[in-house]
């Protein structure tokens, strides 16, 4: 926020008393406020926006010729994870700022799963003076289902409002229904916390409707990033509720929703974007919050309100419009140089009123972060895993029963509730990759319960061999799916001797491997060996049969509890609507 210092130096920069620091001339401003694009020059003084007026002449220690392109202001991401990019805070540079992107809003409540404030912290450490821009969504489920499964950390109330406290904070993170519709007490007082703060409380309403989500939204919550129809948009924006179009690796809601924006005529005003989960090669191959701009304007949204949804908008929703979100006086130098506004590519990017990227490159010093040991060993396996672990015992006397069985949708974090017959085997229920019936499994990791919970997915098509990852969110034991119960136990205890990570296995060998030491979920590496080596396990995968272009991804998702319609835990089977554990088998 301004300091006395800038005030003045800003003013007297103005008034032509000192020189300028930058002078960005024969430029076409994009002015998100009066939605109009016009020639002028724009001065900075150290990080901040001094003028945009056409008939100023003041003074700049250098200039930059933009040669007409246009000027628009740095992009604002609503809601993500840094962990679901797989990169640290530091590498997650070199591929976001390029796109774009100068601020993020981020939830980590996936460290915090695994190592409660102190985790937060780590990470906190890690974003500052970094070539973008970190507010936190400070997370309001740590577990994200109290009684449903076993996680590392603990945030309670005092946690949160600790931390709600810090200047880095911008709002309570997102908050799911069960939560608020059974009138949990200590959830209802985080958000009494963050109002009482005039912070604002970001929602996670997915498949909720009617009056529940208007008992829903009478809590405080501002805004839902869960939509993947444009009538639970609208239901949304009606209540008065902030909508964030998602568009990450496995959530692909903007071509959907954006249609029905247009062809129903509804206004842009409440709406933003977010990526919420992408992975570093969706980033580097696709973009960033700019592929969701580019995006909407492919789909026939005019350019300046695509724009004004990743600027502008979401400055006004987290009430930072005074500092960012526009080419205004006063606001932060964050610019985009860019010659198409149909496709916005940035050839440069200033942050702060520095050059930081141009032509799709990070420009400055890219840092390397400095992580304490004990956040690199988080995975302690308390009973030992074998073949037997993963066992299902049948109810069922007969050579067959049926099962709840979770069913993948492609391009989507929600799941379909599906029921399967299996055959029984020596009293066991057996899976059935023929019919690409799998046991999807999770191992508790933080050396607590030692709990294995097992059950049935459908879609991730493996005729052989197994996939497992130390990030499953949210309370981020390891997750397996696999052909045999072999396959399983092998991946499941190479995830161990990695301290956190993935990997595919077959035929009794580990086939490939990536490391993510950080909390069991983020790289220590650069971004251009994460890149590679996401890609190389991913091509690994689809090679026993995996169509899923992210089966990572995908992994990561299958078991959370609070998405419909199932989740699975250490605990067991989850009922997710009911919030309830629930039998595998029918009978």
């Amino acid at each position: 926020m301004r300091t006395y210092e800038e005030i003045k130096t800003v003013l007297e920069a103005g008034l032509g008393l000192t020189a300028c620091d930058l002078k960005l001339e024969n430029v076409n401003l994009v002015n998100v406020y009066s939605a109009q694009i016009y020639p002028t020059n724009i001065y900075i003084q150290g990080k901040r926006i001094v003028s945009i007026d056409p008939s100023a002449r003041l003074s700049a220690e250098k200039t930059l010729d933009c040669g007409g392109m246009y000027a628009i202001p740095g992009l604002i991401d609503g809601h993500m994870h840094f962990e679901t990019t797989l990169l640290s805070p530091e590498a997650l540079a070199d591929v976001l700022v390029p796109h774009g992107t100068t601020t993020i809003m981020a939830d980590l409540m996936e460290i915090a799963n695994v190592a409660g404030i102190d985790g937060v912290k780590v990470l906190l450490n890690s974003i500052a003076n970094l070539p973008y821009r970190t507010f936190i969504q400070v997370s309001s489920r740590v577990p994200t289902a109290p009684g449903l499964e076993t996680t590392g950390g603990i945030l309670g109330l005092a946690e949160v409002e600790e931390i709600l406290n810090w200047t880095e904070s911008i709002s309570l993170g997102e908050l799911d229904p069960s939560k608020v519709l059974f009138i949990k007490e200590e959830y209802l007082k985080k958000i009494a916390a963050a109002l009482q703060r005039r912070k604002i409380v970001n929602g996670h309403a997915i498949g909720r409707a009617g009056q529940e989500l208007n008992v829903y939204a009478s809590a405080g919550m501002s805004d839902d990033h869960e939509c993947v129809s444009y009538e639970q948009l609208l239901e949304r924006v009606q209540l008065g509720m902030t909508v964030m179009l998602r568009e990450g690796s496995t959530e692909r809601n903007v071509g959907e929703l954006i249609a029905g924006v247009l062809k129903n005529g509804l206004s842009h005003e409440h709406l933003i974007f977010c990526t919420d989960d992408k992975h570093v090669t969706d980033i580097r191959h696709e973009g960033h919050i700019n592929f969701n701009v580019n995006k909407a304007i492919s789909l026939g949204m005019p350019p300046m309100q695509a724009i004004q949804m990743a600027t502008l908008n979401s400055a006004r929703h987290f009430r930072l419009e005074d500092e960012i979100g526009s080419i205004s006086p006063g606001r932060m130098a964050d610019i985009l140089l860019v010659e198409d506004l149909a496709n916005i590519t940035p050839v440069k990017v200033i942050y702060e009123g520095k050059v930081v990227a141009e032509n799709g490159h990070l420009v400055v010093e890219s840092r390397r972060g400095s992580y304490p040991k004990w956040i690199k060993e988080t995975v302690k396996l308390k009973v030992p895993i074998s073949p037997s672990s993963f066992i299902v015992p049948a109810k069922s006397q007969g050579p067959a029963t049926r099962v709840n069985v979770i069913g993948i949708y492609a391009d989507q974090i929600i799941n379909k509730w599906d029921q399967e017959e299996l055959a029984v085997v020596d009293g066991q229920i057996v899976s059935s990759p023929e019919k690409d019936i799998l046991k999807l499994a999770i191992v508790e990791r933080y050396g607590k319960t030692g709990g294995v919970g097992i059950g049935f997915v459908k879609g991730f098509q493996l005729n052989r061999g197994a996939l497992a990852t130390s990030m499953s969110h949210d309370h981020h034991n390891i997750v397996c799916v696999g052909a045999r119960d072999e396959d399983l136990a092998l991946a499941a205890k190479a995830i161990g001797n990695l301290q956190g990570g993935m990997v595919v296995v077959a035929e009794g060998q580990v086939l490939a491997k990536m490391e993510l030491p950080i909390g069991g979920l983020m790289s220590e590496k650069p971004a251009e060996v994460v890149l590679k080596e996401l890609e190389e396990i991913n091509a690994v995968a689809q090679q026993l049969g995996c169509p899923l272009l992210s089966p990572f991804m995908s992994l990561c998702f299958i078991s959370l509890p609070t998405v419909p319609e199932l989740g699975l835990t250490d605990l067991g089977l989850v009922d997710v609507l009911n919030h309830k554990l629930i039998e595998v088998e029918l009978y």
